[in-house]
């Protein structure tokens, strides 16, 4: 099932506006150091899982450029001062005031754009998004770099990522593209090669609870950790998760296939109420996306012959209970019907309630 897109700029909190960023020092290092060479490559490739930082990356380097200028003139090849030794920069500094208000003229960002006819954003990134770079890198303007950041570049179509194939062909003159993705195996493999790959891996459990307290996020000691082991080391879908009632949506599905063959049906409608009506779409997504991860983690715990798999406080419990009534065919077929169920939910307004009936009927009936 593919995997619902975070929102990193809940509450305001938009990667342009983190003055920090946790678990990632070797990353900066690198690029610190492509800076001070002088010869930084025209195409960065940033990947990893979604929520991982990726997008804070780039807006802390595109910040970090647009002060410094080129390596020169931050003192990195021939003067004093000595080079930076950190991606940071002053917060009353114009860049710094430039890029939280969202109109520096050395910077763009190309996303999925609105659909007006069907009132959400596009199912990918078109040509005419890419091609407006053109106009971008074309104009004069007072800023030492022209930066586009591309998130994610994995949802360009193939006539978008044709287009920025050849921008990176014949890459304008001090122009940097930053393109983040969360498959980059789904990207041209031309597109990869002409790109300088930097991978961010998951926190540790330490750093995501850093960055929830950072951000204010509190929570009882239980729901705090049930979280982080929900998010696989995403402080981003740490902090979604923990917006959104993650903790209490996990809780009453997992509740539900612990019983399995039985179903308790009061529980379960009232899981389908929950998740039903025009204001619970992101509950309904959300229920999706902590089945597909249960039903993925049980699927590794069966086919390794119960060695544990779920990091997930409890998990394990409910694994060796279950996961011996049904093939190992049998639970990846109903893995399977379960995202395309949710996926097709959710893109042709199928009743959210009906869903949730059915899937959870499907998985009974596998274990009966």
């Amino acid at each position: 099932m593919a995997e619902p897109a975070l929102k990193p700029e809940t509450d305001g909190r938009h990667p342009r506006l983190s003055e920090r960023l946790i678990g990632h020092g070797a990353a900066e290092d690198l690029l610190l150091s492509a800076y001070a060479s002088g010869r930084l490559p025209h195409g960065w490739l940033i990947t990893g899982p979604r929520g991982v930082g990726k997008a804070t990356l780039a807006y802390r380097f595109a910040r970090f450029l647009l002060e410094n200028g080129s390596p020169e003139q931050a003192g990195g090849l021939f003067g004093a001062p000595p080079p930076p030794v950190s991606l940071d920069i002053p917060m009353d500094s114009r860049t710094w005031r430039l890029m939280a208000q969202g109109g520096h003229p050395g910077l763009t960002a190309v996303e999925r754009a609105w659909d007006d006819k069907a009132k959400r954003l596009r199912g990918e990134i078109v040509v005419d998004d890419i091609r407006r770079l053109h106009g971008f890198f074309g104009m004069t303007a007072d800023a030492p770099w022209r930066i586009a950041i591309i998130d994610s570049a994995d949802e360009m179509n193939r006539q978008s990522a044709n287009a920025l194939l050849k921008m990176l062909e014949e890459p304008p003159k001090r122009a940097v593209l930053l393109l983040l993705a969360h498959a980059p195996g789904r990207l041209l493999p031309t597109i990869r090669s002409r790109c300088q790959t930097l991978a961010l891996r998951p926190l540790a459990d330490n750093q995501v609870a850093s960055v929830l307290e950072g951000q204010g996020i509190a929570l009882p000691p239980a729901d705090r950790d049930l979280i982080i082991a929900l998010s696989g080391g995403s402080p981003g879908r740490a902090m979604a998760l923990a917006e959104a009632g993650g903790a209490e949506l996990y809780r009453k599905a997992s509740g539900l296939l612990a019983e399995l063959p039985r179903m308790n049906p009061v529980a379960l409608h009232a899981l389908g109420d929950a998740v039903a009506g025009r204001q619970a779409i992101d509950d309904f997504r959300l229920l999706g996306e902590l089945l597909d991860g249960i039903l993925k983690r049980l699927i590794a715990y069966g086919a390794t012959r119960g060695a544990d798999h779920g990091a997930v406080p409890g998990e394990a419990a409910l694994f060796e209970r279950v996961a011996g009534r049904a093939g190992l065919d049998q639970w990846l077929e109903v893995w399977e019907n379960t995202g395309h169920l949710f996926a097709r939910g959710e893109a042709v307004n199928l009743d959210p309630k009906q869903v949730t009936l059915t899937v959870f009927s499907r998985l009974q009936a596998i274990t009966a």
